[in-house]
C-alpha cells in the first residue's frame, strides 16, 4: 500500500469500540443468564474470533452492525464444540477462553493461527495446572493447540510473575468454577476491565491494590454493555495529531480507564498538547473526548509502573520519539517480545528504514530524535497491526513516498483505520 503524507490533519473521528472490552463482552455474556446486549462492539477479526468459538460452544449470538445480542446459557450451558475453537491472531481469545475451558465438564482444543501458535502460553498453564485444571500443550511446547479435559478446580493465591491482564483474567475466570477463593497479585497492576465487568454481571470479585479475588458463582446475569472507544486505537490519531505540523483533531468518546490511559502520560511527557473534554461514566468505564492540537515534542523515559498501562502503544510512542527534539529511553518492556510479532525487533527494523537513531535493547529500546535525518521508507507490518498503524502514522509526517508491505492486517482491531486516517487530511 502506498501511505499518504499530510501538510494539515482537521475532523473529528470516533474511533471502534475498545477491544478488550467487545471481547469479553461476548465471553461473559455467553456464561451469564438471559440477554446481553452490546452496543459499538468492534467488528474486528480478534473479536470475531471470540464469538465464533462461543458459538461452536451452543451460544446464539446475533451479530449486527450496531450491536450483537448474546443469549446466554449460565454458567454450565456450554456444550462441547465439535471442532477446535480457532482463536485466529488472537492471544486474549485464547488466554481467557482458557480459564472458561478449564472448569467445562467436556473435552476441548483451542488452536489459532501460525503467529498465535508461537506465543508463550506457560504463563496461563501454570497457575491453571496449580488449581487442578487438566490442560496440556499437544506439542509439549507451551504454546496452542491447548487440549482441555474435565476436572475439579480448586482456589488458589497466585503471585503471577508479569503484570498481564490476559492471564490474571484466565485465572479469575476458572475461579468462577473452583471450589473455593482464587486470587491473583501481580507485580504492577495491569488494565482492570475484567473486574469491573465481573461485577456488574454479578460476580463476587474484589480489587485491594495489585490483588484481585474472586469467589465461585452460581450465576451470572446478562446485561447491557455500551463499549467506549478503544484508548489503542485512538493513539494512532493523538500521535497523528501531535506530528503532522498543522493539525487539530477532536476524538470523541475514548475510555480513559486509568490502568490503560499510559498513552497520555507519555505523550505529555513528550509536551503533547491533549485536553480532556466531556468527562462521563460509561457502564462503569471513565470517558471523554481528546482534543490534539499539534506541537514540538521532546524525549522522555517511559518505564516502571507506567508500561502495563501502554504496553501496545509502544509503537506508536517509539515513532513520536522519533520526531522528538532529545532522547527517549523505552525499558522494563520485555513483554514486546511476544505480541504479535516480537516488537523490539520490528520497530527497531522500521524505524532504521526511515533513518531514525535507534538502538534495541533487551527490554525496550533508545531512541535519538532527529527529524531532520527521516525520510521515506518501505515499511514492513510482519502481520502486525500495530505496526501497520503506527508507520501509517508516520509516513503522514515524513516528507517522502512511503509503502507498507501486508498494511491489510489492520483488520485485526481496526478495519476502518486507513479510511479513517484519510478523512484527516486536508488537501
Amino acid at each position: 500500500m502506498e501511505l499518504k503524507n499530510a501538510k494539515q490533519l482537521r475532523g473529528t473521528i470516533a474511533v471502534p469500540g475498545d477491544k478488550s472490552i467487545s471481547h469479553r463482552a461476548i465471553m461473559f455474556g455467553a456464561i451469564s443468564e438471559g440477554i446481553t446486549e452490546v452496543s459499538n462492539f468492534l467488528q474486528g477479526a480478534d473479536c470475531l474470533s471470540t464469538i465464533s468459538c462461543f458459538q461452536k460452544m451452543g451460544i446464539s449470538i446475533d451479530n449486527q452492525p450496531d450491536y450483537v445480542v448474546i443469549h446466554g446459557k449460565g454458567l454450565h450451558g456450554l456444550s462441547k464444540p465439535q471442532s477446535v475453537l480457532d482463536a485466529g491472531n488472537s492471544g486474549t481469545t485464547t488466554r481467557l477462553i482458557s480459564g472458561i475451558l478449564s472448569g467445562q465438564p467436556f473435552d476441548s482444543v483451542i488452536s489459532g493461527d501460525a503467529s498465535m501458535q508461537k506465543r508463550p502460553m506457560k504463563r496461563i498453564l501454570t497457575p491453571l495446572s496449580a488449581m487442578g485444571a487438566d490442560v496440556r500443550s499437544e506439542k509439549g511446547n507451551d504454546c496452542v493447540p491447548l487440549a482441555f479435559h474435565p476436572a475439579k478446580l480448586h482456589g488458589i493465591h497466585y503471585n503471577s510473575p508479569v503484570a498481564s491482564a490476559q492471564v490474571k483474567s484466565c485465572i479469575l475466570l476458572a475461579g468462577l468454577y473452583a471450589d473455593g477463593v482464587t486470587s491473583v497479585t501481580e507485580p504492577v497492576l495491569s488494565r482492570n476491565h475484567t473486574e469491573l465487568m465481573l461485577s456488574a454481571f454479578g460476580a463476587r470479585i474484589t480489587s485491594l491494590g495489585r490483588t484481585a479475588s474472586v469467589q465461585p458463582q452460581s450465576r451470572l446475569k446478562g446485561l447491557k454493555v455500551e463499549v467506549p472507544g478503544d484508548i489503542s486505537s485512538a493513539a494512532y490519531f493523538i500521535a497523528a495529531g501531535l506530528l503532522v505540523k498543522d493539525a487539530e483533531i477532536l476524538i470523541q468518546n475514548v475510555g480513559i480507564n486509568p490502568t490503560r490511559d499510559g498513552i497520555l502520560k507519555a505523550a505529555r511527557a513528550m509536551g503533547g498538547n491533549i485536553q480532556k473534554l466531556n468527562k462521563r461514566t460509561v457502564s462503569g468505564e471513565p470517558v471523554c473526548d481528546l482534543l490534539v492540537t499539534s506541537g514540538p515534542l521532546h524525549g522522555t523515559t517511559i518505564d516502571g509502573e507506567l508500561i502495563p498501562a501502554l504496553i501496545d502503544e509502544i509503537p506508536i510512542l517509539a515513532v513520536m520519539a522519533a520526531f522528538a527534539e532529545g532522547t527517549t529511553v523505552i525499558r522494563d518492556a520485555a513483554e514486546l517480545k511476544v505480541k504479535e510479532s516480537n516488537r523490539i525487533n520490528t520497530v527497531t527494523d522500521n524505524l532504521q528504514r526511515m533513518g531514525a537513531d535507534v538502538t534495541p535493547t533487551e527490554d525496550g529500546m533508545i531512541i535519538t530524535g532527529n527529524p531532520d535525518a527521516l525520510h521515506g521508507a518501505d515499511f514492513n507490518s510482519c502481520m502486525d497491526h500495530r505496526i501497520a498503524m503506527s508507520f501509517a502514522v508516520a509516513a503522514l509526517a515524513l516528507k517522502h513516498p512511503c509503502t507498507m508491505k501486508d498494511a491489510e492486517c489492520v483488520t485485526i482491531s481496526y478495519p476502518s483505520f486507513y479510511s479513517d486516517l484519510e478523512s484527516l487530511i486536508c488537501l
